[in-house]
């Protein structure tokens, strides 16, 4: 007679917890049962909020840790430079934005660099050297310590930073997005930021790649209804799709080749 699969998910725990992190192929010849009977005992811990399933492989959630940014900005690098570009096609000359720090919104400053007296406020030192001083700029930084693997500013020195601010636009990135859990983020510090920037502007745009859609974290930022525009690479699922229709949230996709053709508006 075969495991029991209460039993199967606890031993599934057992060995994820002691390695650290298990394949699925290796929880199959330690349990000896196929691939597929480990991933239908899975989904029941993933939700749970006791395991992650991540790039074949099982790993505790409190493990899990974003790979520092410079590695990000290489995954779905042409679906983020597509983003940023249809984004910054959005801008006039002479906005205001308030741009939290993240692989796609490091595509995005890059977008913006022909983008003449922009008001900048940022999180981020690479966004910050990048548009400050060109065009006429003025570029606003947050203070306190800047963070390892992206030298990005957070805490209570940050966020007391950025409430002195008002500006039309934030710029978001975020972790996750579920058509019933709304925005989600693996950092407690990024989401605080995240939500004390949205109180700060007129209109809150989100960029995320479809990598994003259906993901879910531990960490909720905010509900669908509290963002204006999604600006993606691909059309969500048509659940998610469905919700931020509901929620009023207009969505922008990046066509193939737009990061190539993009222009700067004229300040209207």
């Amino acid at each position: 007679m075969g495991m029991h699969k209460t039993v199967r998910q606890n031993e599934i725990l057992r060995l994820v917890r002691q390695r650290g992190s298990c394949s699925i192929t290796e929880l199959a010849e330690e349990l000896d049962v196929s691939g597929e009977t480990i991933r239908r005992n899975v989904k029941p811990l993933e939700a749970a909020g006791l395991a992650l399933k991540v790039h074949g492989g099982i790993i505790l959630p409190e493990q899990y840790q974003e790979p520092p940014i410079q590695k990000r900005m290489l995954q779905q690098e042409r679906a983020k430079r597509r983003i940023a570009a249809t984004l910054a096609g959005h801008l006039v000359h002479g906005d205001s934005l308030i741009i939290d720090t993240g692989s796609t919104t490091a595509y995005v400053a890059q977008a913006l660099r022909d983008h003449k007296e922009l008001t900048i406020v940022t999180n981020s030192s690479y966004i910050a050297n990048l548009l400050a001083s060109r065009n006429g700029n003025r570029v606003f930084m947050a203070g306190g310590e800047l963070r390892a693997h992206d030298a990005a500013a957070f805490g209570s020195a940050a966020i007391e930073f950025v409430k002195q601010f008002e500006a039309r636009y934030a710029v978001l990135s975020i972790g996750a997005m579920h058509a019933t859990k709304g925005c989600m983020d693996y950092q407690l510090c990024e989401a605080e930021f995240s939500k004390t920037v949205m109180e700060q502007v007129e209109t809150v745009i989100v960029a995320a790649d479809s990598m994003k859609f259906d993901r879910t974290s531990s960490i909720k930022v905010c509900g669908l209804d509290q963002i204006d525009i999604l600006v993606t690479d691909a059309h969500p699922p048509s659940e998610l799709e469905q919700s931020l229709k509901d929620s009023e949230v207009r969505i922008f996709v990046a066509q193939p080749g737009e990061s190539s053709r993009a222009s700067v508006p004229n300040e209207s």
